[in-house]
C-alpha cells in the first residue's frame, strides 16, 4: 500500500485556537480536516477515513461527549484526544468512559499536545500492521496462499487471487470472529482515506463465498453484517 499522510480530524468551534492548532499539526506533516460543530465532526466520520480525532467537549450543536459516543458505536479503533476547559477527575473519567483514549484540559502545552497526538498515532499503527498469520492459511478443505496470491478450494479448485482479494482475506481472517468496519477494509486494502461505494468489498465477498462456501446464499465463513462491516468466522 502506498505511503499516505497521517489524517487528522481536528473539531475545535473557538476559530484562534482552531486554526493555531490546524497550522502547528500541519508544520508536523499531518493532514488535518476541520470541523466546527458536533454534527460536522460526525458527518465527516462517516464519510472519511482518520487516524486521529482530535475532540473539543464544548461544541455547537452536539457536544464533544455525544460526538465520541455516536463515533464509538461504528467505530472503536480511531483514537481520540479529548479537549476541554473541564478539568476535574471526574470530567476525564467521563470522557474517557464515553470513548477518549486521552483527556487534554486546557489551557495546555503545545508542545504536550503533539507528543500526544504522536504517541496516539504511533499506538494505533502499530495495532494496524500487526499480522498474526503466516504465509498460507487451511479452513475448511481450503488451502490460501498469501504469498503466491492463489487458493486451493473445496468446490472451485484452485484460484488466482488479485493482490487486494489476498489483503482482504488476509485482514478478515486476522480479525477472526470480530466484524471489520467497512472503513478499516477500505483504509487497509485499498489505502482511501475518502471512502468510494461499498459495493467494492460487497463484490468481493461474493467472489470468497464462490470460491469457498458450499452454499454462497448461506454462508458459513464469509458474513455481511448490515450497515457495519463483514466478518469471517469459522
Amino acid at each position: 500500500m502506498e505511503e499516505r499522510a497521517v489524517n487528522i480530524l481536528l473539531v475545535e468551534d473557538e476559530e484562534n485556537l482552531h486554526e493555531a492548532l490546524k497550522l502547528n499539526l500541519e508544520l508536523e506533516s499531518y493532514q488535518v480536516t476541520s470541523a466546527y460543530d458536533g454534527n460536522e465532526a460526525i458527518k465527516a466520520v462517516k464519510n472519511e477515513y482518520f487516524d486521529l480525532i482530535i475532540l473539543d467537549v464544548m461544541l455547537p450543536e452536539v457536544d464533544g461527549i455525544a460526538v465520541a459516543e455516536t463515533i464509538r458505536i461504528s467505530n472503536n479503533e480511531v483514537p481520540i484526544l479529548m479537549l476541554s476547559a473541564k478539568n476535574t477527575s471526574a470530567d476525564k473519567v467521563l470522557g474517557l468512559k464515553k470513548g477518549a483514549d486521552d483527556y487534554l484540559t486546557k489551557p495546555f502545552n503545545l508542545e504536550e499536545l503533539l507528543i500526544r497526538v504522536h504517541k496516539l498515532i504511533e499506538k494505533n499503527l502499530k495495532l494496524q500492521d500487526k499480522s498474526t498469520l503466516g504465509n498460507s492459511y487451511t479452513f475448511g478443505g481450503n488451502i490460501i496462499d498469501f504469498k503466491a496470491q492463489e487458493a486451493s478450494t473445496k468446490y472451485a479448485g484452485k484460484v488466482q487471487l488479485s493482490k487486494k482479494e489476498a489483503m482482504l482475506l488476509k485482514l478478515l481472517i486476522e480479525n477472526k470472529n470480530e466484524v471489520v468496519t467497512r472503513e478499516k477494509i477500505l483504509q487497509y486494502v485499498w489505502g482511501y482515506n475518502v471512502y468510494p461505494t461499498t459495493r467494492t468489498i460487497d463484490n468481493f465477498i461474493l467472489n470468497f463465498r464462490k470460491y469457498f462456501e458450499k452454499d454462497s446464499r448461506n454462508p458459513k465463513y464469509f458474513h455481511s453484517v448490515r450497515g457495519v462491516g463483514y466478518k469471517y468466522s469459522e
